[in-house]
């Protein structure tokens, strides 16, 4: 038991010391307080249509996820994208709409979570008659958490699938 317990002090020290102030900065639990974060608008470089960003915490070299809520109003859509690390979206209110460039456009509404795989062009956004807001999860790989392509056009916006069709 002695051994045991002498082999775990031994281990514990070893680990106190060879964590660095910096390492040890990342241990420490860290709140984004709501608000901090200045809101702001989406550039139409990249959406078409009103489009809100609300910044919720950074990606770091620990846990390479950012999060931010993003609110669409009617009709207000992203561009088409990719994302190198994937992204999950957590359509918190209203209806939208999401799609990828090998499939129609499928409806999205509260509770529902769309999953980006990486590398897989798609765009999300409102309905046309309600906005929409999600929390989006997105992974970086290698600096980069996103690459932004063209326009999502109308006619592929409104080629909408019934609900219960792929």
């Amino acid at each position: 038991m002695k051994k045991i317990s002498l082999a775990l002090l031994t281990l514990a020290i070893f680990i106190a010391i060879s964590l660095t102030s910096e390492s040890r900065e990342t241990m420490r639990q860290i709140i984004f307080k709501s608000g901090d974060q200045a809101s702001v608008n989406g550039s139409p470089d990249y959406f078409t249509g009103r489009v809100k960003v609300d910044p919720l915490f950074p990606a770091n070299e620990v846990s390479p996820i950012s999060g931010a809520y993003v609110t669409f109003e009617p009709g207000a859509r992203s561009h088409w994208h990719t994302h190198p690390a994937g992204q999950r979206l957590v359509v918190i209110s209203g209806i939208g709409r999401t799609g990828t460039v090998d499939g129609g456009t499928r409806e999205i509404k509260p509770g529902d979570v769309v999953w980006c795989p990486p590398n897989i062009k798609h765009w999300h956004g409102a309905g046309p008659e309600a906005a929409m807001t999600h929390m989006a999860l997105t992974g970086t790989l290698d600096g980069q958490n996103v690459v932004w392509m063209e326009p999502v056009t109308d006619e592929t916006y409104n080629n909408f699938a019934p609900k219960g069709q792929p």
